[in-house]
């Protein structure tokens, strides 16, 4: 990339990233009864009778912290504030200290599921929070959910997806699909450790997630990576057998850039080459079978490629080539920045919302349609993708300092 596309591609995401999806997300805040609103339909029309997800609302507390501390912003802050409010008052059990599924628009309790990916999602909004504003509570809030992930949900195969309100075990309903009901999933286990490397950026207890923070390492080296499959197993049962043949090239695809940064935060050389190796084979796997067009496919089952495009998947593919690019040598290091920029421009050409008021199209199909029906906000339609992309790609591309990292 010649450095008149690098500033070119560099303007393009910072333009976005503060004139869009900051600004739509903004638009979503419940001066009235708190947090934001958690559903907005396809056509746009809000729908202020839903019910407010945690990992929604931890989302949305990460970017506008992120944001933030990484443009300047104090406005931002106080956006960051309204969320963290909203979170700590209404969505913990002071039983047991754990965040619930989802509550209504008013705070009163809704699920009162507590899933082990809504913990972390927790985990990682209270402790960019904490890095925004410098208050102690968020971060000292987010050490006793590491207690509780590490207390009630930890078993010796992984940790268990979800809980009900008194912390018995519970179906995993929520995290699981393609027809089967997994006891353990790659995905929670990605972003507890996420979650863990977030809360160790923070200022959290060291020792203690760094000890954890290995063994979910451990666990993905040995049970979660297929190498000859060239992929991560997705759905488990409870003794970490997989249950589907599956690769999730969006999981694949950002799981390859965040091994390398919660790696680089341990310190540990051999480690840091074992996941190398994962990582530039889960990018050449993803590479090989899910990028067509310009764009990543979703995922594979049972050989049976599901070829539309999701916004998530685009965006977390071009920080991960971006990411490989640095790290691969001549031809591979251009093949990979081309394709982090030509997924940038499909995410431009296809799933940029033009309407007033709108914000990025969920999916597009193979020719580049948006698909109807879709939500624009839900309890998993998010900033969290988008804006972390954004700002990822401006500190690659040199509009932000280099230690921004994931955050």
């Amino acid at each position: 990339m010649g450095a008149s596309s690098m500033l070119t591609l560099r303007a393009s995401i910072e333009s976005e990233l503060v004139g869009r999806i900051i600004p739509f997300w903004q638009t979503l805040r419940d001066d009235r009864r708190g947090g934001y609103f958690g559903h907005m339909d396809w056509d746009l029309v809000l729908r202020p009778g839903a019910d407010k997800a945690t990992v929604l609302t931890s989302r949305i507390l990460w970017l506008f912290s992120t944001a933030a501390a990484n443009l300047g912003r104090p406005d931002l802050l106080e956006e960051a504030r309204h969320a963290y409010r909203f979170l700590v008052r209404h969505c913990f059990d002071p039983a047991d200290g754990a965040v619930i599924w989802s509550v209504r628009p008013d705070g009163t309790w809704s699920d009162t599921t507590k899933q082990a990916y809504a913990q972390a999602f927790a985990i990682f909004g209270l402790a960019a929070y904490h890095e925004a504003s410098g208050e102690t509570e968020p971060l000292e809030i987010a050490t006793g959910l590491f207690d509780l992930l590490e207390g009630a949900f930890l078993t010796p195969t992984g940790y268990t997806e979800a809980l009900d309100r008194d912390l018995r075990p519970a179906a995993n309903d929520k995290l699981s699909e393609n027809g089967v009901l997994a006891s353990r999933t790659m995905n929670t286990l990605l972003h507890v450790f996420e979650a863990y490397c977030g809360l160790l950026m923070a200022g959290g207890d060291r020792p203690r997630l760094e000890r954890s923070i290995r063994w979910i390492l451990d666990v993905f080296a040995n049970q979660v990576y297929n190498p000859q499959a060239r992929r991560l197993d997705v759905f488990f049962d409870s003794d970490m057998r997989p249950l589907l043949d599956m690769q999730s090239f969006g999981h694949d695809i950002e799981a390859a850039w965040m091994f390398g940064w919660g790696v680089a935060l341990l310190d540990d050389p051999g480690l840091a080459r074992t996941f190398e190796a994962i990582s530039t084979d889960l990018v050449a796997s993803v590479h090989s079978r899910a990028y067509r067009s310009g764009a990543l496919a979703f995922e594979s089952v049972c050989g049976e490629v599901n070829t539309r495009r999701h916004w998530w998947v685009q965006a977390e593919g071009m920080v991960s080539f971006q990411a490989a690019a640095a790290k691969a040598d001549g031809g591979l290091a251009s093949e990979y920045r081309l394709v982090a920029e030509q997924l940038w421009r499909y995410l431009e050409g296809h799933f940029f919302d033009a309407r007033p008021g709108g914000e990025w199209y969920w999916e597009v199909d193979v020719d580049g349609r948006p698909v109807p029906g879709l939500p624009v906000v839900s309890a998993w339609k998010c900033p969290y993708h988008s804006g972390r992309a954004c700002l990822k790609m401006m500190a690659e591309l040199g509009a932000l300092e280099p230690s921004y990292v994931a955050r």
